[in-house]
């Protein structure tokens, strides 16, 4: 696994260090989007300073991508192929009200618009909220 996750750093321009394979491995393996405190949870051996820079860093270089998921929260989901992570190509996104788990909807793309003159898109927020079918229902 270390070496696709090497091959994916670098051809995103990422020197693969050992503390980058170990958060982007982290990243992998969670099956919803995270917040930095979910990954700081996950990576107790790297300060949280470095994880914040890292994830700049990846944000930067379209590995992952962000969005609000209106708790307050910024959420990030590690950038399916061919993603470009620009707002021609965003997904909505799902957050369950009652486990607080956010989900990319990547088969459902935020519907094209156009704004009145002189305003320019520079990012676009689309949120379902609901139940994810998954949990128990009970709202924390």
């Amino acid at each position: 696994m270390n070496d696709s996750i090497v091959k994916i750093l670098e051809e995103k321009g990422i020197k693969p260090t050992a503390t980058r394979i170990l958060a982007f491995r982290s990243m992998l393996t969670f099956n919803r989007a995270f917040s930095l405190g979910d990954l700081e949870k996950e990576l107790l051996s790297i300060d949280k300073s470095t994880i914040s820079r890292i994830i700049h860093l990846f944000h930067d270089k379209q590995l992952i991508h962000n969005f609000d998921d209106g708790s307050g929260s910024v959420k990030y989901s590690v950038c399916q192929e061919n993603c470009d992570c620009n707002t021609d190509d965003s997904h909505v996104h799902f957050y369950c009200n009652y486990c607080k788990k956010a989900f990319c909807l990547e088969n459902i793309l935020v519907p094209k618009f156009e704004l009145p003159e002189n305003m320019e898109i520079e990012g676009v927020n689309f949120v379902i909220k609901g139940y994810c079918g998954k949990c128990d229902k009970i709202a924390t």
